[in-house]
C-alpha cells in the first residue's frame, strides 16, 4: 500500500504523536508499504528527508475572526492549495491517513476529497487531552472534525475512552482500537544532571492535567513510610514553578528533583533506575509512559481515569488509583515502598504485558483496517 501519514506534528518536534508517526512509519516500510509523511510547517528546521523517505512539511493556513487574520488566510490559501495537491500527485498515496486532527486534518480531508482517494482518522485523544483545550475554543476545528468524521472510511483510536469522546462531533463509522506502541531496543542516555540513589518517578509534560500536583501531595502524606526515597519529576512545562512552590509548601522541597526537559532515551535512564513510576494524569487518552515503565521493569501506579484502565490489570502489572485522592495514591506509594514482594510480582507481569505493544504489533493493526478501505476503492474502479 502507498500510505501518506498526514500528522499535526513531526520531527525535529518532539512528543507523543511525533514518536508515534516516526516509529509507525519505519515499521509500515519494513512490511512493505511505501510511507509518505506529511506534517504541518511550523517554521522549524527541519530534515531533508524521513531516514531516506520522502518527508514534506506542507502549509496548513486556518482562517480567524480578524479582519487581518482572514486576509492573511486568503493571501495563504492558494499556495497551500497548490502544495497539498502537488504533494498529492508526486506520492500518489492510496489512503491518507490523519494522525492527530489539527490544521493538518482539515486540510488532508480537503486534499483526499477532491482526489476522490479514501481517508482514514486516527484518533490520539486529541479532543479532550490538547492543553490549549483547542476543541473547546474553535468552532471551526470541531466542525473540521466533524466533515472529517463523516467522511473517512474508518476511524481509529488509541483507546476506548477516547473514540467515546468523538461521539459528540457528530456521527462516525465505529473506532478501531490501536494501540500507541514502544521501542523495547531503545537505549538509554546519560542524564544531565544526577537522581538520588532511591526514588519514585513521574514523567510528563509539567501541565495542570497530568496532576503531579497530586503525587507530590501524596508524597507529603506518605513522608514517614518513604524513608530515604526520594521523588523525581521529569519533563517541563507552565506548571513547574506551581510545583515547586507547593514542594516547597508541603516541606518535602529537599526531597522532590526537578530534571527539566528530557529525551525519550534520558527518560528510560530515570526510570530504568526508579523503585516505582506513578502516572497521577487527571484523565490519560492512553498512556505511553505505562509502557515505558513497564519496559524498564519496575512498578507502575496509574490513573484509571482514561485509557490505561482498558490495557492494565489493577494488583496483576500495575496498581490503579484515583487522581482526585492523594490520600489513596499516598497508600499505594507505601505499599510499593514496603512490599518487595507485591513490587516483584508488579514487574513480571508488567514485562510480560508491555511486549503485547511493540510497533509491530501497531503496524499490523493499522494494516488490518486501511488494507480493507484501499482494496474497497480498488474494486469500486474495476467494476
Amino acid at each position: 500500500m502507498r500510505i501518506a501519514l498526514a500528522a499535526s506534528s513531526y520531527l525535529p518536534r518532539l512528543g507523543g504523536v511525533e514518536e508515534h508517526v516516526f516509529h509507525l512509519s519505519r515499521r509500515l516500510r519494513a512490511r512493505g508499504n511505501d510511507v509518505v509523511v506529511w506534517s504541518v510547517d511550523q517554521g522549524d528546521d527541519v530534515p531533508a528527508d524521513d531516514d531516506g523517505h520522502r518527508l514534506r512539511y506542507l502549509p496548513t493556513p486556518m482562517p480567524s475572526r480578524s479582519v487581518g487574520g482572514l486576509v492573511r488566510w486568503m493571501r495563504e490559501l492558494p499556495g497551500a492549495r497548490s502544495a497539498w495537491r502537488s504533494a498529492l500527485a508526486d506520492d500518489a498515496p492510496d489512503v491518507v491517513v490523519i494522525q492527530c486532527f489539527g490544521p493538518n486534518g482539515r486540510w488532508a480531508h480537503a486534499t483526499a476529497k477532491h482526489a476522490g482517494i479514501p481517508l482514514v482518522y486516527a484518533n490520539h485523544g486529541e479532543t479532550f487531552m490538547d492543553a490549549h483545550d483547542a476543541f473547546a475554543s474553535s468552532r471551526l476545528l470541531r466542525r473540521s472534525l466533524a466533515a472529517a468524521m463523516r467522511d473517512a472510511a474508518a476511524v481509529t483510536s488509541c483507546s476506548a475512552y477516547a473514540a467515546a469522546d468523538l461521539d459528540r462531533f457528530g456521527e462516525h463509522r465505529p473506532a478501531a482500537i490501536v494501540a500507541n506502541g514502544i521501542d523495547l531496543g531503545a537505549e538509554a542516555q546519560e542524564l544531565p544532571a544526577p537522581v538520588p540513589p532511591r526514588y519514585i518517578a513521574g514523567v510528563g509534560r509539567l501541565v495542570e492535567n497530568k496532576g503531579f500536583d497530586v503525587l507530590i501531595d501524596a508524597f507529603a502524606e506518605a513522608r514517614s513510610t518513604l524513608d530515604g526515597i526520594d521523588l523525581v519529576i521529569a519533563g517541563d512545562g507552565p506548571e513547574r514553578g506551581r510545583l515547586e512552590m507547593r514542594a516547597i509548601e508541603r516541606e518535602i522541597a529537599t526531597r522532590v528533583h526537578f530534571t527539566g526537559a528530557l529525551t525519550r532515551t534520558q527518560v528510560r535512564t530515570v526510570l530504568d533506575g526508579a523503585l516505582a513510576q506513578v502516572v497521577p494524569s487527571r484523565v490519560e487518552a492512553f498512556g505511553i509512559v505505562i509502557l515505558e515503565g513497564w519496559r524498564s521493569g519496575i512498578p507502575v501506579l496509574a490513573t484509571r481515569r482514561g485509557g490505561p484502565a482498558e490495557f492494565m490489570t489493577d494488583g496483576v502489572d500495575g496498581l490503579l488509583f484515583d487522581p482526585g485522592d492523594a490520600t489513596e495514591l499516598a497508600e499505594l506509594l507505601t505499599r510499593v515502598a514496603v512490599d518487595a514482594e507485591l513490587r516483584g510480582a508488579l514487574v513480571s507481569h508488567g514485562r510480560h504485558s508491555v511486549l503485547r505493544y511493540t510497533w509491530d504489533h501497531v503496524a499490523a493493526a493499522y494494516e488490518d483496517v486501511l488494507r480493507p478501505v484501499v482494496a474497497a476503492v480498488a474494486a469500486e474502479s474495476r467494476s
